[in-house]
């Protein structure tokens, strides 16, 4: 195998993880909350009355992560969580005006410059990425699975 190779892969990804702390600043700078906050904010705004575990699918995050953030959402005034009349076990989530004022002056794109990036890809380059992600995580001996239910930034 190449090293020269190898080290333009880890630029690669160097590049990428830089750009998603950068634009997480950026996030947080203009309206006082991280990106995945953000996301999840914008996700609301699409599809309000969404579950947490709806959300938490969306999101690409296990539920007890998005369980965490809903809750700094809500204690911020940024989000409402209802009970259903019919059935009290189920919770409904939606904006408040706080949430979509803030919503509106958070820069774009909402999910982030990765997930953005990532959904423009054509299908074929995306499934060959992810095939070979899984080849390189595959390799990693101390990759720590629970990782992969936490958003980019709070790694």
């Amino acid at each position: 195998m190449s090293e020269a190779l190898a080290a333009e892969a880890l630029r690669q990804f160097r590049l990428i993880y830089g750009a998603v702390r950068k634009h997480s600043r950026e996030m947080e700078r203009a309206c006082g909350v991280g990106g995945a906050q953000v996301w999840a904010l914008a996700v609301l705004a699409r599809s309000p009355g969404l579950r947490v575990t709806e959300l938490a699918q969306r999101l690409s995050i296990h539920p007890s992560t998005a369980s965490n953030l809903l809750d700094k959402l809500e204690r911020a005034g940024y989000v409402r969580r209802s009970r259903q009349a019919q059935d009290q076990r189920v919770v409904e989530l939606s904006l408040t005006e706080a949430g979509r004022a803030l919503l509106a002056r958070a820069p774009q794109p909402w999910s982030g410059v990765l997930t953005h990036a990532l959904e423009q890809l054509p299908e074929a380059s995306l499934q060959r990425l992810v095939a070979d992600l899984r080849e390189v995580t595959g390799r990693l001996q101390v990759a720590d699975a629970r990782a992969a239910g936490k958003p980019l930034t709070e790694l």
